[in-house]
């Protein structure tokens, strides 16, 4: 899965930019200024990070020095000034786009599309559960020879929860990532939509879901 580092010192804006990336297959990781960054960089492997221009301690001129020195991955700038100047110390500093704040998120995710594909690398359109495929083009379900057809809500969310094989979600998470932040129903729905898949699927032996009590759920490949 390709991994996306977001650096930004507004949470507000973090949140909006990882929610939409998880949306549409991408891993996300937050820091809240440079300094956090560099130590995620450290850490683990990111394919792409979107960073703020103006933020504390490091920050995103400095930050994109760094990961133009260090790393070999393409750096998105996000910042509230549209001036030349700033656009060329952006591009100075190895930065491969520039984003005006405010903007559309849709926009970003277009660019962020178009860069990995000038990088070799892409968002995963298929996850395999031992047998079974999840084809996120055409969305099928392949189960060997068989091909499954799901509602589309229901096909999103068991591709969400695949895509992080192991990881618990509450509700409050599925419900922002799958049917987005202006969804006006409550956390049953996600419940009938378990109990639908786990159903479509009971004599599948490639996953389960579980239900962490007092949290959420998670899909755990059998």
């Amino acid at each position: 899965m390709i991994s996306i580092l977001v650096v930004d010192d507004d949470p507000h804006l973090r949140k909006l930019i990882r929610v939409h990336l998880e949306q549409n297959g991408y891993a996300v990781t937050e820091a809240h200024d440079g300094d956090a960054a560099s130590v995620i960089l450290e850490a683990q492997s990111i394919d792409l990070a979107i960073v703020d221009l103006m933020m504390p301690n490091k920050d995103g001129f400095q930050l994109a020095k760094e990961i133009r020195e260090n790393y070999d991955i393409p750096i998105i700038i996000l910042t509230a000034k549209d001036s030349l100047t700033d656009k060329a110390k952006g591009y100075e500093a190895g930065t491969d786009d520039y984003m005006v704040k405010p903007f559309e998120k849709e926009e970003l995710l277009f660019r962020v599309q178009a860069i990995l594909r000038r990088f070799h690398r892409a968002a995963p359109q298929k996850i395999r559960l031992n047998d079974m495929i999840l084809d996120k083009r055409s969305y099928e379900v392949k189960d060997g020879s068989k091909i499954i057809i799901l509602p589309l809500k229901e096909f999103e969310l068991l591709y969400y929860l695949a895509s992080f094989p192991n990881r618990t979600f509450s509700r409050e998470e599925i419900i922002q990532q799958v049917w987005g932040m202006d969804f006006e129903g409550d956390d049953r729905t996600i419940d009938v939509h378990i109990k639908r898949l786990r159903e479509r699927f009971r004599h599948s032996h490639d996953f389960l879901i579980t239900t962490v009590r007092g949290i959420g759920y998670k899909l755990e490949v059998t």
